[in-house]
């Protein structure tokens, strides 16, 4: 596999009163009515972050999207900076594993393992050692892989938060239970790993950033379903204030931080965001060269939280703009905080709505 380096975006166009520059035709990334998680209802989600009947659900969500992208959703493209090789993972119909190489010494770890006989089969392509899995979160769909992994790969350690029920980390013998607490660090080789707290999505959620420093590259953050490009992840076990001040976590890390999101949204997202901002250049150039990229079937990670600042509406809670444009006005003695969390809830409450339609 040949290495890529972060790509600049392509030319752009007036946009269209659809949201969409013209003629630009809107390819989604997943059926419409196929998507397991809308609408979510309580009892649905309960349902499948909490019992045996979500496993079963997340073995059928694999052998479905084995049989329809034996290859994977996208073309994978390998990132390298001296030293340090990330390889994305398209797993499921629309999931991202990574698999982070320190390649001076082969070892290896893996975010987010969805599918096995993906990773193993990079794993055994790249002849590295699998040292360690990070998990996000408990969701099947990104720690669905663990069991099987670990099995074959009984050294390795199983890192995430104590908060979720993440498999093989709360059951495994005690020299390999690896719970992290906010801001701790793991080191594999020379890489090395801050795990952050961001609960919302879920309870435990997690984020991992491996720094860049060594490799003389920028930090890369690994968001599982706190932040897509463009979008971020349903607050299913959080408030709206929970999802901001985890977003504000990430959006420090600083703008050249190189985002690794947990699903291939980017188009769904770029749409959406552009029906609530129809004068934002800088998201109509993100969302033409989004719509090339995935009409080649390429990945469109990563981006930077620099970028993201600029078109994501998740991360634009303080722009007037947006706040005009969703009708929103912060009242007097209003917390900007509190306004800022009711700019986001009405986000999420309209990309819910497009979502369901």
């Amino acid at each position: 596999r040949s290495c890529h380096r972060p790509a600049g975006q392509r030319g752009s166009q007036e946009p269209g009163r659809g949201g969409l520059p013209e003629g630009v035709e809107y390819i989604p990334t997943r059926k419409k009515g196929k998507n397991p998680m809308k609408p979510v209802g309580v009892a649905w989600y309960s349902l499948y972050a909490r019992t045996r009947l979500g496993y079963l659900f997340y073995q059928r969500q694999v052998k479905k999207a084995r049989e329809r992208y034996p290859h994977g959703h996208s073309v994978p493209q390998p990132y390298c900076f001296p030293g340090v090789k990330i390889l994305p993972i398209p797993v499921l119909s629309n999931n991202y594993s990574y698999l982070v190489i320190d390649t001076g010494s082969s070892q290896a770890v893996v975010i987010d393992p969805s599918d096995p006989l993906a990773v193993q089969a990079a794993i055994e392509e790249e002849g590295v050692m699998l040292e360690a899995i990070f998990c996000t979160h408990k969701h099947w769909d990104h720690s669905g892989g663990n069991e099987a992994l670990f099995q074959k790969h009984n050294s390795c350690k199983v890192y995430g938060s104590a908060l979720d029920a993440i498999p093989q980390l709360t059951n495994a013998p005690c020299s390999l239970h690896s719970p992290l607490a906010d801001r701790e660090k793991v080191s594999v080789g020379s890489l090395t790993f801050e795990a952050l707290a961001t609960p919302g999505h879920t309870v435990g959620h997690m984020v991992y950033v491996l720094d860049g420093g060594p490799f003389g590259s920028p930090p890369c953050l690994f968001s599982g379903d706190l932040l897509f490009l463009a979008g971020c992840g349903r607050p299913f076990e959080g408030s709206p204030e929970t999802m901001l001040s985890s977003l504000d976590v990430a959006m420090g890390l600083g703008e050249d931080t190189l985002l690794w999101p947990g699903h291939e949204y980017a188009l769904e997202c770029l749409t959406f965001a552009s029906l609530l901002e129809m004068d934002n250049s800088a998201l109509e150039q993100k969302l033409q060269w989004a719509v090339q990229q995935r009409q080649e079937k390429r990945s469109t990670c990563p981006s930077t939280l620099g970028e993201e600042q600029t078109y994501n509406p998740f991360l634009r809670t303080h722009r007037p703009e947006l706040q005009e444009a969703l009708g929103l006005w912060q009242g007097g003695g209003e917390d900007p905080d509190a306004f800022r969390a009711r700019v986001l809830k009405e986000v999420r409450r309209r990309k819910d709505l497009y979502q369901a339609t």
